[in-house]
């Protein structure tokens, strides 16, 4: 019973020491370090703790050993018996890094052994936005060797749909930047800076390298400790050595092996390597072999008539790199087509009643100093109008169920020099036409100057995309922007010869023709007919818009 009560009061000291949220470890091993193949006994101490009740568990344990890190760095504690009693006693213990994450920078805080690498924070590439694999460092706001605190911003990110300000998360002094101004193509989580919380520690860091790009690949096995198996001595003959033989003509068909300076020297002189037995390493045509058959040769080789060839002049071209946007629009865009099943609804919808509006509201628009409105303006607006009325096209497919939004965001498709944007219009559906028209120029401008924020983008249920005003299509299949489940692709509009009231008149009106592009996984058929009759009665009846 004595016994049992001082191992009580030795656990409460060892709780006492790991008190905040440590972790211990025990491993079952008689050796003086853990040991890797018995990674399976390990035990959580907040579960287990060491108490009076423990007594027959530390007996079986033998010499176990418990791990924890602490804020400062690592300490380690074991347990050792003397006078049949269990106390704790210090040991050295494995480096153990301690991760933070946050919203918007990836801090991996590390320590070490060595006096010369004190603890320190190791900053990454955050992930900005939901489709972001790699971003690009536009500039850094604070160099090496100043202060930081949180809430500071520490450098712009190019992401690949805008440029971010970048926060500090935690006070301290920027130590090195690892990825200076310009650096692109960083992957998403890679180290760009290092912050220390001592100033002192400032000089240490002037060559450091991050401890992912500094790890050791894995050592072999070392020969020192062979296994124990019984081995049969087989007599080893020593190889053979390796004579280079002249190599016999290929036949046809057959792949001739010859330096790239043979190959110039032969075509220069018209010579066919099939002619040439080859002298190099596994019957390799060399320089040499090419020189001695011109010394040999040389008469037949200039007296030989040259083949017919064809010059064709080269042909001239620019790399153009991949800019973000590009790169996550084409991935996106083929995921598209590759899981989501389209098929596509097409309708002419009369737009003289809105060209009639359209003239009338721009009219009271000048007078009031206001921005004209648009027909893409008005398109956005039934197309709002329209997914508030039928709310399945408002969904997204997910596979254990339809999310059927109930905020009505849609975005506008924008082309820009560095891509294709699409920006966002929140809750199209409860906004004036002239509130559309402003937001609609704000963030087309904002997109091709690159300077969208995440909160400009992100968010959108449907989307619209216009190539017949601008660029005067007459009608396209847009590709669906997921996780969204419809896009609408709308045509120019055109002039057409239609019937009139008798039976012998004829009448102009313009029709402008869309295409709904729908996901069959959560617009049926009969679904996406019902939303583009609905969109062609807003656009055939506008008034009904501003009801």
């Amino acid at each position: 019973m004595t016994c049992a009560s001082r191992i009580f009061q030795h656990s409460k000291k060892l709780r006492c020491i790991h008190k905040d949220r440590a972790i211990f470890m025990r491993w079952i091993s008689n050796d003086a370090r853990p040991s890797a193949d018995k990674i399976d006994d390990i035990s959580t101490c907040s579960q287990h703790g060491l108490g009076s009740g423990d007594k027959h568990e530390i007996s079986k344990l033998g010499n176990g050993r418990c791990f924890s890190p602490n804020h400062q760095g690592i300490s380690a504690v074991g347990m050792r018996k003397g006078n049949n009693l269990w106390t704790p006693r210090r040991m050295n213990a494995p480096i153990i890094g301690m991760g933070h994450c946050s919203q918007q920078q990836n801090l991996v805080r590390s320590f070490s052994t060595d006096s010369a690498l004190p603890p320190h924070q190791e900053i990454g590439m955050p992930s900005l936005s939901p489709t972001m694999m790699e971003g690009n460092i536009a500039r850094w706001l604070k160099k090496e060797g100043d202060k930081v605190s949180p809430g500071e911003v520490l450098c712009e990110v190019e992401t690949d749909k805008a440029t971010v300000e970048m926060e500090c998360m935690e006070e301290g002094y920027l130590a090195k930047i690892l990825r200076g101004d310009g650096s692109s193509g960083i992957k998403v989580g890679e180290v760009i800076a290092i912050t220390v919380e001592d100033e002192d520690d400032l000089a240490k860091f002037k060559d450091y390298t991050p401890t992912s790009e500094a790890a050791p690949a894995p050592k072999a096995p070392s020969a020192s400790n062979p296994p124990k198996k019984d081995a049969v001595e087989v007599p080893v003959t020593p190889p053979s050595p390796k004579v280079s033989k002249p190599r016999a003509p290929s036949s046809a068909g057959d792949r001739i092996f010859a330096s790239p300076l043979a190959r110039k020297l032969a075509e220069e002189h018209n010579v066919s390597l099939s002619n040439i037995k080859g002298t190099g390493p596994d019957g390799r045509i060399v320089k040499a072999d090419i020189e001695d058959y011109l010394a040999t040769h040389g008469k037949e080789v200039s007296q030989a008539p040259k083949a017919d060839t064809t010059t064709f002049a080269a042909i001239d071209y620019k790399d153009i790199p991949h800019s973000q946007i590009r790169k996550v629009t084409a991935s996106r865009l083929l995921q598209s087509k590759q899981t989501i099943p389209h098929y596509y609804l097409t309708v002419d919808t009369c737009v003289d009643k809105l060209m009639e509006l359209r003239t009338q509201l721009n009219s009271l628009q000048e007078a009031s100093g206001g921005k004209r409105i648009s027909v893409n303006d008005l398109v956005i607006k039934a197309a709002a109008l329209a997914l508030r009325k039928v709310p399945q096209c408002n969904s997204s497919w997910t596979n254990d169920y339809i999310r059927q939004y109930h905020n009505v965001n849609i975005n506008v498709a924008v082309q820009t020099d560095n891509g294709l944007y699409v920006p966002v219009i929140r809750d199209a559906d409860k906004k004036g036409l002239s509130k559309i028209s402003d937001e609609v120029k704000n963030i087309a401008q904002k997109a091709k100057d690159n300077n969208l924020k995440p909160e400009d983008y992100e968010g959108g249920t449907f989307t619209v995309s216009n190539l017949g005003g601008p660029f005067g299509i007459k009608q396209f299949c847009a590709i669906i922007n997921p996780p969204q489940a419809g896009i609408l692709a709308v045509g120019s509009a055109e002039k057409r010869v239609v019937p009139g009231t008798g039976s012998d008149q004829y009448k102009f009106a313009s029709f402008m023709p869309v295409t709904l592009s729908c996901d069959h996984r959560v617009i049926d058929g009969a679904i996406g007919a019902e939303w583009l009759k609905t969109f062609k009665g807003y656009i055939e009846n506008p008034e009904s818009m501003l009801l």
